[in-house]
């Protein structure tokens, strides 16, 4: 846990404490698995479960209730070896009444050396097509517009239920299937790899009724000296292609980027390759992150650390990149007509949305929009960088 992730924990179960003295705390996630004893350390913390523990949280609670004599001086810990990760649990999350975030697949075996998922989350492994299938149904039969395909390696779903090498269905299957669900009105793919995200994928998304032309695609840097350290399993090359085949059959399609900076050994020379790199995409925001150093990684006792200070420039350069592209992205869109799901939190008198390609918009809040679809033109982008529209189809 970073210094700041470790003071937000302790910040949030203060809360949670004063809102409820009585509340049971409970600390889960990849974290939880790595080093269970710090954060049962932490004053207020009743429970950590490891990966295969959290599953069975009810179970844990209703035995720490039942004990009138539970000390708070400590947190109990029920922590598992990670090779025991190795079953798949079937589950969706419903975040607000417009999105649903349903998981196909958990775990990875890629080797990254800056990585502790394969730690704290195990092998990969997937939800049977069936399930996802009968899960989407479920979430399309609660009104829910929106479904985000979610896990840690989405690409390489279709590896069983306990993790066996052979994959049983394919990720490009789970697409075209998914797509035949009666009662959805959009999905989206959250994160996918460049090297697992096929040309045969692309296709069937440019073509869905369902799919949304958005890609989130981890690049990590645009140096194959530093993507070599990393054990990407690419080269910038491939990326390239990528990019290409999406713009080439959805010119409108949003791309998303992941980017670490200051990676052992990333010299000025390297990070100005990511940078002139990532600027002769057409790409459409980055997701920025500073490289840290994990315990029980290689990258962590790799020589050639590049100092903090450097780290934070490098990342407050390419977050303004970003920015830079974001807007960019939207001017591109101006004038043209897109459709967008309204979601439901009034924000100072506004209500926001998502175009299907990833364009925020902004409206004075009227609750009747609430998880509606509607169809837009967008004229102008405002102060805060949000985009403004007019109505095609309705009267508001």
């Amino acid at each position: 846990m970073t210094e700041n992730a470790d003071k937000r924990f302790k910040s949030i179960v203060k809360q949670a404490q004063k809102a409820n003295p009585e509340g049971v705390t409970v600390a889960v996630g990849c974290y939880a698995q790595l080093k269970p004893e710090e954060l049962a350390a932490v004053d207020g913390v009743d429970l950590v479960l490891g990966a295969t523990e959290k599953f069975n949280v009810t179970s844990y609670i209703n035995d720490l209730l039942d004990n009138p004599d539970r000390s708070k001086e400590g947190g109990e810990v029920h922590a598992c070896e990670i090779q025991d990760a190795d079953f798949y649990v079937s589950s969706y999350s419903i975040g607000d009444r417009t999105r649903a975030f349903l998981k196909v697949q958990d775990g990875c075996d890629y080797k990254c050396t800056y990585c502790t998922i394969p730690l704290a989350r195990g092998i990969s492994r997937s939800d049977t097509l069936q399930n996802v299938l009968d899960n989407a149904s479920k979430i399309a039969a609660q009104d829910i517009k929106e479904i985000v395909l979610t896990g840690v390696n989405i690409g390489d779903y279709g590896k069983g239920e306990f993790g066996n090498k052979k994959h049983e269905h394919t990720f490009l299957e789970l697409v075209q299937e998914l797509d035949k669900v009666e009662g959805i009105e959009r999905l989206r793919i959250s994160s996918i790899e460049p090297n697992l995200l096929k040309n045969e994928t692309i296709d069937v998304v440019s073509k869905s009724r369902t799919f949304v032309p958005h890609f989130h695609i981890p690049l990590q840097s645009g140096s194959n000296k530093i993507l070599g350290l990393m054990r990407r399993r690419y080269q910038r090359e491939l990326y390239v292609d990528r990019v290409a085949k999406i713009k080439e059959v959805m010119p409108h399609a949003c791309i998303g980027v992941d980017v670490i900076v200051g990676f052992p050994r990333e010299t000025d020379e390297d990070f100005l390759e990511t940078y002139n790199f990532l600027t002769g995409l057409d790409i459409s925001y980055l997701h920025v992150f500073t490289y840290s150093e994990r315990d029980n990684t290689p990258a962590a006792t790799m020589e050639g650390e590049v100092p903090k200070k450097v780290r934070s420039k490098r990342s407050k350069m390419l977050r303004g990149l970003s920015a830079k592209m974001r807007r960019a992205f939207y001017e591109s869109q101006l004038s043209s007509t897109r459709t967008v799901l309204f979601e439901s939190e009034n924000k100072e008198g506004y209500i926001h949305g998502f175009t299907e390609n990833y364009v925020k918009v902004k409206y004075p809040w009227n609750p009747e929009l609430v998880n509606t679809l509607q169809e837009v033109e967008l004229t102008s982008i405002d102060d805060d960088g949000m985009v403004r529209f007019e109505f095609t189809n309705v009267e508001v």
